[in-house]
């Protein structure tokens, strides 16, 4: 549940937090100003007092308040000594803003998925940008899209060097496309069967107040619980790696669009090739030296080994938990999506210049 108005006419908006605990909020709304505010939940909170003065901090709060305003209320009114387990000031946002309709949850929406779908590397991340700019406008429901590979391919983030990332040589060997995307990241190896690719295109409210950072595992939660059916207990490692006691297992990216619209993407290893990959991207030490390891091989531990299942197993399991946990409907790319998605590619990603961008 997100919001609703209850039969007195007060507006009630609920919060769960990832990893956290349920933030619910009942309020009104007078002269544009909010009013009678209650906080309410199973977080913990302490001293005990502190839940008056979060209701303080928001009572009189204009209605217009935008996420960041009204978690910086919160956090200016709280005593030193607060402690607050389980959510936060940006959680209590939310649940506000949704309670005023301004910020919708999971179950506001009619979910599609879109399955496996062969297309060449340009056009599928041409039609990332089609469609995350259609729902933004509003034209396409939320979707969760599944990408297949037609040849071995590199997609490198909106603001890596291509010289730095991409060895041409190795590239030229093993018949590798490489393509840039419109999000930034790192880059990513794919060959057919080797990679489970998936994007999210959501509204910008889903995401309403929270920060880059929580917004990611937030919009992931879905593919942590398909990972557990599947017997591997997985975590994001800040800011957008997915990773199991065994290593990294994927990595994500995000792109917010003036539409309204938002992409959500991300890459987990299944049977890498990983002398190949090494071949073909050149991963520098400093890339590696945070992670703990002085190997890239180290660094993926493909979803295969970890599992024994097919990578169709594993999308199935996916597709299913997505489909039971928001009610997701089949579809399908339109006629007009494809030709979209087909016009972008000559237009920006397929040329040079985009490609070059940052040489």
């Amino acid at each position: 549940m997100s919001s609703r108005e209850q039969d007195s006419g007060r507006l009630h908006g609920e919060f769960k937090v990832v990893g956290g605990k349920l933030v619910v909020v009942d309020l009104e709304v007078r002269d544009g100003k909010l009013a009678d505010v209650s906080l309410s939940g199973d977080f913990f909170l302490e001293p005990d007092d502190a839940l008056a003065d979060i209701n303080a901090a928001l009572e009189g709060l204009p209605a217009d308040a935008t996420g960041a305003d009204i978690a910086a209320a919160v956090r200016a009114n709280l005593p030193a000594e607060a402690v607050l387990f389980g959510f936060s000031p940006e959680a209590i946002a939310t649940a506000v803003r949704r309670a005023l309709a301004k910020a919708t949850g999971w179950n506001d929406h009619q979910w599609e998925i879109i399955g496996p779908t062969p297309l060449p590397t340009a056009m599928h991340v041409a039609m990332d940008e089609v469609l995350a700019e259609e729902v933004g406008s509003g034209k396409r429901n939320p979707t969760l899209r599944f990408w297949e590979w037609e040849t071995p391919s590199v997609v490198i983030g909106s603001f890596q060097s291509l010289r730095n990332e991409v060895d041409p040589q190795g590239a030229r060997k093993h018949g590798v496309t490489v393509v840039r995307r419109i999000s930034g990241g790192g880059a990513m190896f794919m060959e057919h069967g080797n990679a489970i690719t998936y994007s999210i295109y959501v509204p910008q409210s889903l995401v309403d107040g929270l920060s880059f950072a929580e917004s990611y595992p937030f919009l992931d939660a879905w593919v942590m619980e398909s990972l557990e059916k599947l017997g591997i207990k997985a975590w994001y490692q800040p800011l957008n790696d997915i990773a199991t006691d065994q290593g990294k297992i994927g990595g994500a990216a995000q792109k917010r669009f003036s539409s309204g619209g938002m992409l959500h993407h991300v890459t987990m290893s299944y049977d890498i090739d990983a002398d190949k990959m090494l071949e073909v991207l050149r991963i520098g030490k400093e890339k590696l030296s945070d992670k703990g390891t002085t190997s890239a091989k180290k660094r993926v531990d493909p979803l295969r080994r970890q599992t024994g299942l097919t990578r169709e197993e594993i999308i199935k399991t996916m597709m299913e938990t997505f489909t039971a946990r928001y009610g997701a409907v089949p579809a399908g790319i339109t006629d007009e999506e494809m030709a979209l998605a087909e016009k972008k590619v000559a237009d920006k990603f397929g040329t040079d210049e985009w490609l070059n961008r940052v040489p």
